[in-house]
């Protein structure tokens, strides 16, 4: 894993990623973490975040982008064994995350942030692009300053 990492080229990169049409916001969190901060993640965790956009399912509920954000603090800070304490930790930060996108839009729901957008276009495209960006950029942050690594941004 690096130690030095570029929040805005984490950020850039799931932004790109959603835009191009690679991924979609949960996954290219989850993916543009990966690669930034190299980590020995399998793939299959980039799969793991494929049933969260749209709101879960396309069901409009939580945002994928938060959702894929909070999967990205799992990973580095969840636990893998049952009674483990540690979960208090990462329950704090994910709503640390939560409550940041929260703070910035009035809510988590997809359908509201989407009501009467064209699903895929233009302005709904938009706001989903700028969403994973926000998340990817809140996300790295919080591991960043959690784990006393170095944002290069800030040289």
């Amino acid at each position: 894993m690096k130690t030095e990492v570029s929040i805005k080229k984490i950020k850039s990169d799931a932004e790109e990623l959603f835009r191009k049409g690679d991924f979609f916001c949960s996954e290219a969190i989850v993916y543009s973490i990966k690669n930034n901060f190299e980590l020995d993640m399998p793939d299959e965790m980039v799969a793991m975040a494929s049933g969260f956009p749209v709101g879960i399912g396309r069901s409009k509920c939580v945002c994928g982008a938060v959702s894929g954000g909070i999967l990205c603090l799992g990973y580095f800070f969840g636990r893998t064994k049952g009674g483990d304490k540690k979960v208090e930790n990462t329950l704090k930060l994910a709503n640390e995350l939560q409550e940041s996108f929260r703070q910035n839009h009035g809510c988590l729901c997809c359908k509201v942030h989407t009501q009467g957008m064209d699903m895929g276009s233009g302005e709904h495209k938009a706001q989903c692009i700028s969403f994973t960006g926000e998340v990817a950029e809140k996300a790295a942050s919080i591991i960043v300053r959690e784990l006393n690594l170095k944002n290069i941004d800030k040289e």
